[in-house]
């Protein structure tokens, strides 16, 4: 270890058995799961909390902790230390591990132990990284499974329900990491889910869900199209609502960021040749490459005050930024005679004219026009009480995002099951932040710069007569006028 530690005692992970008394353990912590409560069955009416790491200090040897304690205690513990830190862990219980028992919800490791820390005899500090070995810190980089010890992306799509229900590892780049969100379940828990699609030489997107809260603030410091991770025991699932495979990670994966594998250079290289000429992101919309800061967004709208609003500033180059709370009121996404798929240039992101095939923005030479690829472009009405905005455009990686599928994935779909897709939209509340900007005098455009459904309403989606009676309500509330077309950039 590092000098601060030179002459201090650590015990080794390989080398504990159980009933050993009075130790202190050093590692690196490889994975963290949320905190937990459950139901005190000694104290009726009140519960007991807990949450589980997994800690490292060699290659081949790490090994599960686990902490039990009250709401206030195991909050603060769990909250002193991330996946990465390194920890000293003293006076542990050290007890044998049920392998068959535990290691269907825990990370499977070479001990045949496991550590419970009391709150009354168990202490574990943070160690700063300038306090211990590199060599120590460096363990966060390797896999806990062996390196070739993988699916790829094309496997696990060519092998398709075969591996339904089925823990596999995953070596993939990060494609794009969705913004968190966050709900309440019946019994009034708080949740969250965040979705991240990968992609590697032989699947351009796969999506992997992310339920826990750990696992999501460890995917918001990936960098998409430079951060390569090595999932080890994610669950593999047929989504029937997608038509396609997904991955979920679960109480037993360890991500590894990173990791240093010759297998995980060999990906990061092909990711950094192919990331100039890489179709999946040259949407080149320039309100898409806008870092906005929605908590500087306070100005709330209705619709009516928004069309007031934006006629006032017509003209102006300023654009003015609000939030609007409204409905989704139309989403043909299962009308065969919308189309909601669109050829867009690989090269500055424009749809292509496609009676010509080519890009009439940065190719006036057809000869020298690339390639296309396929890219959402929905038109959507949004609409509250005091009228409607037409079309509003909800295209590329946002409408993925919002959708939760790819362009691939949605063209895959049954016609039943674009409906179905529909309806988990329409008449949703939602809470919106827009950008309101003036292009020409005549013509205004409200770029939609987040959209998240309210979590202050709970709703049963109506059937298709509501949808019909709204809209037909909308229709006559709408004066004609300047507010024919909206970019949309969402988040659902």
């Amino acid at each position: 270890m590092a000098n601060s530690f030179a002459s201090k005692a650590f015990t080794a992970l390989s080398d504990l058995h159980p009933n050993m008394a009075n130790m202190k353990i050093i590692g690196v912590v490889i994975g963290k799961t949320d905190v937990k409560g459950f139901p005190d069955r000694k104290n009726i009416g009140s519960e007991r909390f807990t949450f589980s790491f997994t800690i490292r200090d060699s290659p081949a040897n790490f090994v599960n902790a686990t902490s039990w304690g009250n709401e206030d205690y195991i909050k603060s513990l769990s909250g002193s230390f991330r996946v990465g830190d390194c920890v000293i862990i003293e006076n542990p219980l050290i007890q044998r591990k049920e392998i068959e028992r535990e290691e269907k919800f825990s990370p499977a490791t070479p001990s045949n132990c496991k550590l419970l820390l009391s709150e009354t005899h168990s202490v574990v500090k943070v160690c700063s990284s300038y306090e211990v070995d590199t060599k120590l810190l460096s363990l966060i980089h390797l896999p806990v499974k062996e390196s070739r010890d993988y699916y790829s992306l094309g496997d696990i799509v060519a092998n398709g329900h075969s591996l339904d229900g089925s823990f596999i590892n995953i070596l993939a780049a990060v494609r794009s990491i969705g913004e968190p969100k966050y709900f309440t379940t019946s019994d009034q828990r708080k949740g969250q889910r965040c979705e991240v699609k990968l992609y590697d030489e032989t699947e351009s997107s796969f999506a992997m869900t992310c339920w826990d809260n750990e696992f999501i603030l460890l995917a918001q410091s990936w960098i998409p199209q430079e951060t390569v991770i090595f999932a080890s025991d994610v669950r593999i699932n047929f989504d029937k609502f997608r038509n396609c495979m997904t991955a979920t990670v679960i109480s037993k994966t360890i991500i590894t960021t990173n990791p240093d594998t010759p297998e995980a250079t060999i990906l990061l290289n092909f990711i950094r040749e192919n990331r100039e000429t890489n179709i999946l992101t040259t949407e080149n919309s320039s309100y898409l490459k806008e870092s906005i800061n929605l908590k500087t967004i306070v100005d709330v709208y209705t619709i009516e005050q928004l069309k007031i609003k934006a006629l006032k500033n017509k003209g102006k180059a300023e654009p003015f930024y609000g939030i609007l709370y409204a409905y989704i009121s139309t989403l043909n996404i299962d009308d065969e005679t919308v189309k909601v798929v669109r050829n867009k240039c690989s090269s500055c992101g424009y749809i292509v004219n496609e009676v010509s095939n080519t890009c009439t923005t940065c190719n006036k030479d057809s000869s020298g026009f690339k390639s296309v690829f396929l890219s959402f472009h929905i038109l959507v009405d949004i609409t509250d009480h005091t009228g409607t905005l037409h079309s509003c455009s909800l295209t590329g990686n946002v409408a993925e995002e919002t959708l939760g599928c790819t362009v691939d994935e949605f063209l895959a779909m049954t016609d039943k099951q674009k409906t179905a897709l529909k309806w988990r939209f329409l008449l949703e509340r939602s809470k919106i932040y827009l950008k309101a900007e003036s292009i020409i005098i005549s013509h205004t455009r409200l770029p939609l710069v987040s959209m998240n459904r309210a979590t202050c309403c709970h709703y049963q989606l109506p059937g298709p007569a509501a949808v019909k009676q709204l809209s037909q309500s909308s229709d006559r509330q709408s004066p004609n006028g300047q507010f024919q077309r909206c970019s949309a950039h969402t988040r659902a």
